[in-house]
């Protein structure tokens, strides 16, 4: 009992919070420690194995990871919608898949052949087809046999699904418990669990490069704490609870369209209403896109992340294009990614813990989702005029830096505003859904432009000003229309709590 009192006491002096948030929260933090410290363990494994199969083939990887994620999102939907299953259970189920699919990914690498008969990066760059992308026509697939192709493309694409699923539906269970004003305090906490958690991963996997696909085992086990982990995210029911920190229970859509907060009804089709349990559950695979089509609030929530994936899928080309012919060595290349991402949680660390709070408490949403589109602006400019692996660092750090420390944070306020239904069904469709089209357009646009200007990718950055100028704009416009919600809502609580009281001393 002292150690827990001694432990609330460090939390307290690092962040704002109420004695009954600390449990949900530090389960919260950790489980994304746990599942970002698996995703960073193996990405150096996986974008080594991408670039073995040639870099021309990474837009094919992009558009693939498309179609996989489209299979998935509507299933974790139809988990979260299962009436006989909770939401902390269809939770941990969803991390313990990804554990024991790591462990079958490690059998697959073991039994394919390595890459010693392929050609290495080195080769690439000797080709004179070879542009500035490292990427020949004549390279890639023709060298190597159909398994390792296939075990080396699935494990991208299980990655990239691992990375989008397994974090999307953790944060629809934390925006569940936690609601607008508990969010703008806790969410940098949270976030920094997750920064510890790529830090860890990162310095293990640029330390223990040469382990190789036994990275992979140790990934799993990760899963499988983050799974015991989230089992503590939960809501605390006691009347102190509500009484700090009230849930958000109404559908700010509905409440939008009365005539006035009082009028807002409380009633919405959650998950437990006979209203969504009376649906025959394959209709509840296809839940999250009606319930996207049908408020514009979440399309436009969706057009924001999907302009956000097109830039960040420039960025990761362009990191991988100058990597791959820097760095000759597949073990060179794997520790680079890992010290290249190490160095950037630093610095994310440091922010989350001393900045996110406090910009999304005093700033608000709208200038924190701006912050992300506004460095991109400059960090496009300032590749296209110096194209070299110095300027590709900064600019991932500053890019890294501003999602993770602010944009990201204020990216799940936007969901605590929502009914309970669109927080775990269309929140999946859109995190995951909506950020591969977004990857799949950037992968040919990348691809067109690469054939258009000769190979010189450097200036491609270029062609991405106007997009990202469409991305200020919806951030501008979306963090304004999330603040009206928010307000809204805390009108219709000040209301009901006023009107309860009020029964309360008649019926005395």
């Amino acid at each position: 009992m002292a150690g827990r009192f001694r432990l609330d006491a460090v939390v307290s002096t690092i962040v704002t919070v109420h004695p009954h948030e600390i449990p949900a929260l530090l389960h919260s933090s950790s489980c994304f420690f746990f599942i970002l410290s698996a995703y960073f363990v193996v990405l150096p494994l996986r974008d080594e194995g991408a670039i073995s199969l040639g870099l021309s083939k990474l837009p094919i990887l992009f558009v693939g990871s498309l179609f996989l994620t489209l299979i998935a999102a509507p299933v974790s939907t139809l988990i979260f919608s299962l009436p006989n299953l909770s939401k902390s259970k269809a939770l941990v189920m969803i991390h313990r898949f990804f554990s024991l699919s790591l462990v079958l990914c490690f059998l697959l690498w073991r039994a394919s052949p390595t890459e010693s008969n392929s050609k290495d990066a080195s080769d690439l760059t000797k080709d004179p087809k070879v542009g500035v992308d490292g990427a020949s026509p004549a390279s890639g697939w023709d060298s190597h046999g159909w398994f390792y192709i296939s075990v080396r493309v699935g494990f991208f694409l299980w990655v990239a699904l691992l990375n989008l699923v397994a974090i999307s539906s953790t944060w629809a269970r934390i925006i569940d418990v936690m609601d607008s004003e508990s969010g703008a305090r806790l969410f940098g906490f949270v976030g920094a669990g997750a920064t510890l958690g790529q830090l860890f991963g990162s310095v293990f996997a640029a330390a223990t490069a040469w382990m190789g696909p036994y990275l992979l085992l140790f990934a799993a086990l990760l899963m499988e704490f983050a799974a015991q982990s989230s089992k503590g995210i939960t809501k605390d029911t006691s009347p102190s609870s509500e009484e700090l920190s009230p849930l958000r229970r109404i559908d700010s859509e509905r409440s939008q369209e009365a005539s006035s907060p009082k009028l807002a009804s409380p009633k919405i089709a959650t998950p437990k209403s006979p209203i969504s349990t009376a649906r025959p559950q394959l209709w509840a695979i296809l839940d999250g896109m009606r319930l996207i089509l049908a408020s514009p609030y979440l399309l436009l929530v969706s057009l924001f992340l999907w302009l956000g994936a097109v830039i960040s899928s420039f960025f990761y080309f362009q990191k991988v294009n100058v990597i791959a012919t820097t760095i000759k060595s597949s073990i060179g290349r794997r520790r680079l990614f890992a010290q290249i991402n190490s160095f950037v949680a630093v610095f994310i660390l440091i922010g989350q813990l001393t900045l996110t709070g406090r910009i999304l408490t005093i700033a608000g949403v709208t200038v924190a989702i701006s912050a992300s589109p506004l460095v991109a602006l400059g960090n496009l400019v300032a590749i296209a005029i110096w194209p070299t692996w110095v300027a590709v660092a900064v600019s991932e750090t500053l890019r890294k830096v501003t999602t993770y420390v602010v944009t990201r944070p204020g990216r799940e306020l936007l969901f605590t505003v929502v009914s309970q239904d669109e927080k775990y069904k269309a929140k999946v469709c859109i995190d995951v859904i909506v950020q591969r089209l977004g990857d799949a357009a950037a992968a040919g646009l990348f691809e067109v432009l690469t054939i258009a200007l000769g190979g010189q990718t450097s200036t491609a950055s270029l062609y991405a000003l106007p997009v990202c100028l469409i991305w200020i704009v919806t951030a501008f416009f979306l963090g304004r229309r999330q603040e009206q919600l928010a307000k809204l809502q805390e009108s219709w609580e000040r209301n009901t709590s006023s009107t309860e009281m009020k029964k309360d001393h008649k019926a005395e």
